[in-house]
């Protein structure tokens, strides 16, 4: 088995990526996904979250109302950092649940643990490789503006509120460029996916 961390920077093409190595044949974890289920109505980080920013961010059936949530901590670095002191042990408690299940069934399985902020939790250090996937700020901004309908502002604000991409890439085994052409990164995916593979 090999757990390779996959980050990067939001609208980096990090998404895109994970769906590459699933179609090569890897075992995809989806902190997002994992976040989302740790923060269900009732469950301890729902009540946690709830205290710590305000029944102002549930929507009527109680589930968190993810925007209004992003747009206090995307604001306010330390909100941010208080969200993930309490979301981050959670969901990396799952992660362990999940990578356990799959290795159980599939002892050299290739594990992509999909997470957006892995290095800010510290995530990293539990990874067997580190995979980043960059693109150039511009990009970033494009690609906020079309799928998000945010501002040049907003998109900054948003980019800006994570660690830079040139630290994760001086800790990354893997560099992906999510600038290139769909075709080339397909290609470099399944040259990553052969060697994960063979270290499996």
């Amino acid at each position: 088995m090999i757990l390779v961390g996959l980050t990067g920077g939001v609208a980096t093409g990090k998404s895109t990526v994970a769906r590459m190595f699933h179609q090569c044949g890897a075992s995809i974890i989806d902190a997002d996904l994992l976040a989302r289920q740790v923060v269900e109505p009732g469950r301890p980080a729902w009540r946690d979250v709830v205290k710590a920013f305000g029944r102002g961010i549930l929507r009527p059936d109680r589930t968190i109302d993810r925007a209004a949530l992003a747009g206090i901590v995307f604001a306010d670095y330390r909100k941010l950092r208080r969200l993930g002191a309490i979301i981050h042990p959670r969901v990396a408690r799952e992660q362990a649940k999940h990578v356990r299940a799959i290795v159980e069934k599939h002892p050299h399985a290739v594990i992509i643990y999909d997470a957006p902020v892995l290095v800010e939790a510290g995530a990293h250090e539990r990874m067997d490789r580190l995979a980043v996937v960059t693109a150039r700020r511009d990009t970033q901004i494009a690609r906020l503006r079309r799928r998000n309908g945010f501002s040049r502002a907003e998109a900054l604000r948003r980019i800006r509120s994570q660690m830079p991409l040139s630290r994760k890439r001086r800790l990354a085994d893997d560099v992906i460029d999510g600038d290139r052409p769909l075709a080339e990164l397909r290609r470099q995916v399944a040259r990553l996916f052969r060697t994960y593979s063979a270290m499996a």
